[in-house]
C-alpha cells in the first residue's frame, strides 16, 4: 500500500452528486463514479460522508511563541486537522508580539516542520498591540511568510488615524486589515454583554454599541482610502445590519461570525461558570438569530473559529478573574451542521463556501479552498454527517481544556483531512508524525 495514494469511495460532493475521488501525488488525480482503485491506493468507504475542500480559518489563537502552556503551532495544528481545517491564520498576539519579520517567520517555519496544516502567521497592525505607532507591515509582507493580514486582535485599534494609516498602508501590497470591534472606552472591565443577565447577575456590561461604533467608524475609514477591511468575530444584529448596509453601497468590507456566536447565549452566565466567558461575550437569542440569517444570506462572508486556548488555572478561578476565550477548531464544522444545516439555513454548498471557498479567497491563501476537482491540489475533509460525537475535554488534540462543548452531543464526524494528498486524519484518529 503507498501511502500517498488514496481511493475515496462513493462519497458525496457538497452539490450531492455521489463520486469516488482518487489523491496521487498531492493531488486530486480522479473523480467520477465506480472508478477502479490504483494499484497500491488504500480504500477508504465514505458511502455515508461528504467530501468537502479543505477548511480554512482566519482566525486561530496558537499562542507559540511565549504561551506554550496554553498551546503550540504544533498542538494546535493538531487540533486544526482533527477538526478538518487544512489552513489556519495565527493570530498575532504572542509573546513577543508577531510585529516583525522575524516572529512571523518563526511561527511560519513551526507550521512547516508541524506538518499537519498550512500555517499563515497574522502580523500585529501596531507595535506591541498598543495601538500607536504601525508595526513592520511591509518587512512582514516581504518576509518568508509572505504576511497579507494584519490584526491586533484581543485589542482595538481605537486610534481612528492609526487605523487609516494601516489602510493605506497595505494597499500597496493588496494587504488586509482584520479589525477587533471594541471601543475601549464603552468596555472598560467589562465582564459580559450588556442587558438582562448582566445586571442580575451584577457584572459590568458590555454594550453592542462598543462594536458597532467601531464597525461603522471603520467601514467608512477603509471606504475612504480604498482599502479592503475585514471585521472579526461579528456578534450584534446592530452590527449585522451596519455591514450589510455597507455591502449594498459596494464598500468593500468583510466579516466573519464565530460557531460559539451562532449556538450559544448570554444566558449561559448565570452559571458563572467561566467557560463561557468570551470576547467578543456572547449576546442575546435576537443576535444569534441574525447572525445565522446574515451567514446565510452573505452579510457575513466566513466562519472563523476564534480558538482560543488557556491553561487550567486561567479558567478554574472567579468570572471577573477568569480570561476571555474558549477553544473552536474541532467543533466548528459540527456547530455549523447543527445551527446552519440541520436547521435548513445553508446547504453543503454553502458550508463549502464560508468555512474554506471564501476565507481562502479573502486571505489570497491561493493552494487553499480549492474546489474538489481534478488536477486541484489534494485539501480534503471528510464529515459523515449521520454521525453524531459527544465532546470531552479530556480527548481533545489542543494543549488546553476549555471548550464550553464539554459533554454535548454534536452532529457530524470529521473522518478524514487531507493536506497537500496526505491524510492527517484516518478513520478519525489523527496520523501521529507528521512532517512538511
Amino acid at each position: 500500500m503507498n501511502k500517498n495514494i488514496f481511493h475515496l469511495k462513493g462519497g458525496s460532493l457538497a452539490s450531492g452528486e455521489k463520486r469516488d475521488v482518487v489523491i496521487s501525488e498531492g493531488i486530486i488525480k480522479e473523480i467520477g463514479v465506480s472508478i477502479t482503485s490504483p494499484e497500491g491506493a488504500l480504500v477508504l468507504d465514505v458511502s455515508d460522508s461528504i467530501i468537502l475542500s479543505g477548511l480554512v480559518d482566519l482566525h486561530t489563537h496558537l499562542r507559540e511563541p511565549g504561551k506554550e502552556d496554553s498551546e503550540t503551532v504544533r498542538s494546535g495544528s493538531r487540533a486544526a486537522a482533527k477538526g478538518g481545517f487544512t489552513a489556519i491564520s495565527a493570530m498575532a498576539n504572542t509573546s513577543p508580539v508577531a510585529d516583525t519579520a522575524g516572529v512571523v517567520e518563526q511561527v511560519f517555519r513551526l507550521g512547516k516542520d508541524a506538518g499537519y496544516c498550512d500555517v499563515f502567521p497574522i502580523g500585529a497592525i501596531t507595535q506591541g498591540l498598543h495601538g500607536r505607532e504601525l508595526s513592520e507591515m511591509g518587512a512582514m509582507a516581504d518576509s518568508a511568510a509572505r504576511v497579507r493580514i494584519f490584526s491586533d486582535d484581543g485589542n482595538c485599534v481605537s486610534d481612528p488615524m492609526v487605523m487609516r494609516r494601516a489602510l493605506e498602508y497595505v494597499k500597496s501590497f493588496d494587504g488586509l486589515i482584520a479589525q477587533h470591534a471594541q471601543d475601549p472606552t464603552l468596555t472598560l472591565d467589562a465582564q459580559m454583554n450588556e442587558g438582562v443577565v448582566s445586571s442580575v447577575l451584577g457584572l459590568k456590561g458590555w454594550p453592542a454599541v462598543a462594536e458597532e461604533a467601531i464597525i461603522a467608524r471603520d467601514i467608512l475609514l477603509a471606504d475612504h482610502v480604498k482599502s479592503r477591511l475585514h471585521i472579526c468575530h461579528v456578534t450584534t444584529a446592530g452590527g449585522v445590519e451596519i455591514i450589510r448596509w455597507a455591502k449594498s453601497r459596494g464598500m468593500n468590507v468583510t466579516a466573519e461570525v464565530t460557531p460559539h456566536h451562532l449556538l450559544l447565549t448570554d444566558e449561559l452566565a448565570r452559571s458563572y461558570d467561566p467557560i463561557f466567558k468570551v470576547n467578543p461575550p456572547l449576546r442575546t437569542e435576537k443576535d444569534i438569530m441574525a447572525l445565522r440569517e446574515a451567514l446565510c444570506d452573505g452579510t457575513i462572508d466566513i466562519v472563523a473559529t476564534d480558538h482560543a486556548p488557556h491553561p487550567a488555572e486561567s479558567k478554574e478561578c472567579e468570572w471577573q478573574e477568569a480570561a476571555f476565550g474558549m477553544l473552536g477548531l474541532e467543533t466548528a464544522l459540527s456547530i455549523v451542521q447543527k445551527t446552519m444545516v440541520d436547521s435548513g439555513l445553508m446547504n453543503w454548498v454553502d458550508v463549502q463556501n464560508r468555512l474554506s471557498i471564501q476565507p481562502a479567497a479573502i486571505a489570497r491563501y491561493q493552494s487553499q479552498g480549492l474546489e474538489v476537482r481534478v488536477g486541484n491540489r489534494a485539501n480534503l475533509t471528510v464529515i459523515n454527517p449521520g454521525k453524531s460525537w459527544k465532546v470531552d475535554r479530556d480527548l481533545v488534540a489542543s494543549r488546553s481544556r476549555n471548550t464550553p462543548f464539554h459533554s454535548m452531543d454534536l452532529p457530524g464526524v470529521v473522518t478524514e483531512t487531507f493536506f497537500n494528498g496526505r491524510a492527517t486524519l484516518l478513520r478519525g484518529e489523527l496520523v501521529q508524525e507528521m512532517s512538511s
